[in-house]
């Protein structure tokens, strides 16, 4: 029993699908002001090289969600992003 109400398996499944549905589809962590972030990480990737593109797309999704997710700690994750994609842009062009 949960808050009273007995949960039966047919419950369970209608709640996972339900839960996965919004988690996969429509996480509210990447949907702000009606912008998906994985539309946002396309634009602006679509015609960077691959060796950078990774890079920047992670620079974009943790930033995209800090307020909304784990905050500092998605911040230092954009951070480290940030020195990867600026280590490899030198790399590149030695």
């Amino acid at each position: 029993m949960v808050n009273g109400s007995t949960i039966t398996i047919d419950n369970l499944v209608d709640m996972e699908t339900t839960l996965d549905y919004d988690q996969i589809k429509n996480p509210p962590h990447y949907n702000h002001s009606g912008i998906e972030c994985i539309d946002a990480i396309e634009a602006m990737t679509e015609k960077m090289s691959g060796s950078i593109a990774p890079h920047a797309a992670n620079v974009l999704k943790y930033l995209w969600r800090c307020e909304y997710k784990n905050g500092l700690e998605d911040i230092d994750k954009a951070i480290w992003y940030l020195n990867r994609l600026k280590n490899r842009w030198t790399e590149l062009r030695k």
